[in-house]
């Protein structure tokens, strides 16, 4: 059987490459829900964090992604 993963605590830095990127929040549990959203300019950060509540951070635009697992571009 594969080892759990845990990432409740976890964060991640999200970096907007552009105007207008969009970050959403979505929710744990038997049903995924959205509970929390905000829109990045370019240039702008957001550090995110997995919860009891949070399951999932679904980003439209581009962005860089930083997490402890190494670095992420939407563009590449």
């Amino acid at each position: 059987m594969p080892e759990k993963l845990d990432i409740a605590g976890e964060y991640v830095v999200i970096k907007a490459l552009d105007n207008g990127v969009n970050i959403i929040g979505l929710t744990r549990g038997r049903d995924t829900k959205f509970h929390h959203s905000e829109k990045l300019d370019k240039g702008e950060i957001m550090i995110a964090q997995f919860t009891e509540h949070t399951s999932a951070i679904k980003i439209r635009g581009r962005v860089e992604l930083m997490t402890r697992h190494g670095r992420i571009r939407t563009d590449e």
